[in-house]
């Protein structure tokens, strides 16, 4: 174990085993005093009550909880979503977009109190180690960052429970642990147990956000949202703050079973990983917007945007948000939802999130020219001589191999 010392270190701390038994392994092994920061992200009261004492109790001279839920829906959520990113085509990237907000907020805290030296409890086969030291990288060059699973020479949750228990640190934690979650106010994650099986139905124990869509009610719920320049201002006709929103929006479809999905997904570190997702504010809130976007933009125009959404999607899957191509692809992002603006109505049955209605004072939807009935505006004849230009080339091509 190396002999370098720090004065001060902060940990990001969650309360859970792997960051209680960090604050006094740092202390042991870099004689350093350790500053615990929890981020409020949305997770809910639960994880955080109690979190300050038992920092304390655990061996932390500080505990500083921040209150990221409003930047975080505002500042990462919503410029996400005028992307359109999914990664895969299924993940709404729930656990990606928190890393970098609480990022900066840990790197604030380190400023405040003067440390040297920045701590996380990520283990070194997952995404996020990649994503909060990309952050660090960005943000604050000239901290150490430390990260003990890379480390330490603990390898079970067995490890952790008997570390603590030599050094009478007291700890809720068992060995029994069956999943692996992350909660924020956009979704919730679970890995582990019957999942590390792909073959392996979830079982219900896994699902905790949302009702089972075959326990749904029978009767659906439609509601309307209201978007300006791309961002939700409105559900169901009340003025709610981003953060006030989803929430709104998850306590809506969760009851119906909306949000669930089960993927197997392509880490960044090269494994593939099992993971069940509930997100169903998000699933709503995308939906909506795509459905507006869909009004106002034009093919080549909703094409483009098509390949800023995938390209986007693994810049925040890979941790690449404080990036100079994070700003261009934002900016872009916001030119594209400078027209998003209307109102949708979604239907909520049975795990689905269906839009029945939608307009939008931007729209580029002409009745006149769709209609299937008698028209004035369009006059059919010309398709031909559009056709015969626009598969000119094949026609050119057909007559070369025929000679």
């Amino acid at each position: 174990m190396t002999a370098k010392k720090f004065n001060k270190v902060v940990l990001a701390y969650s309360g859970g085993l792997d960051t209680s038994a960090i604050i006094p392994w740092l202390k042991e092994n870099y004689d350093c005093e350790v500053v615990a920061f929890a981020a409020d992200v949305g997770q809910g009261d639960e994880e955080l009550e109690g979190l300050k004492e038992k920092a304390l109790a655990t061996g932390a001279s500080e505990c500083h909880i921040v209150d990221l839920k409003e930047e975080f829906v505002r500042d990462y959520i919503y410029p996400t979503v005028k992307t359109g990113a999914v990664y895969e085509g299924q993940y709404l990237l729930g656990t990606s977009m928190a890393r970098p907000v609480i990022a900066k907020a840990q790197v604030e805290i380190a400023r405040l109190v003067g440390a040297d030296a920045l701590c996380h409890g990520c283990t070194g086969k997952g995404n996020d180690q990649v994503r909060f030291e990309g952050a660090f990288a960005a943000l604050a060059p000239d901290l150490t960052v430390i990260a003990p699973w890379r480390e330490w020479d603990l390898s079970s949750r067995e490890d952790l429970l008997d570390y603590l228990a030599e050094r009478k640190i007291k700890t809720t934690a068992s060995a029994a642990k069956i999943y692996s979650r992350d909660a924020n106010a956009w979704h919730i994650s679970h890995e582990g147990g019957e999942l590390e099986d792909p073959w392996c139905e979830p079982t219900k124990q896994v699902w905790t956000l949302t009702v089972d869509p075959e326990d749904a009610p029978n009767t659906p719920e439609r509601i309307t949202l209201s978007y300006d320049k791309g961002e939700l201002v409105a559900v169901n006709g009340e003025q709610l703050s981003p953060y006030n929103a989803l929430v709104k929006l998850n306590d809506l479809a969760a009851a119906h079973g909306v949000g669930r999905i089960d993927i197997v997904e392509n880490r960044l570190v090269g494994m593939k990983s099992r993971g069940c997702y509930e997100t169903p504010g998000g699933t709503v809130l995308m939906a909506g917007y795509k459905a507006i976007e869909a009004l106002i933009h034009d093919k080549r125009t909703l094409q483009y945007r098509e390949q800023l959404a995938l390209e986007f999607s693994h810049l925040v899957y890979d941790g690449r948000w404080f990036t100079p191509l994070c700003n261009v692809m934002l900016a872009s992002a916001n030119e594209f939802a400078s027209k998003v603006t209307g109102d949708v109505v979604i239907k909520l049955y049975k795990g689905q999130a269906t839009v029945v209605q939608r307009r939008s004072p931007n729209s580029l939807y002409s009745e006149d020219f769709a209609t299937f009935s008698k028209d004035e505006v369009y006059d059919q004849k010309h398709a031909e001589g559009f056709i015969r230009l626009y598969s000119l080339s094949s026609r050119i091509q057909a007559l070369k191999n025929q000679k």
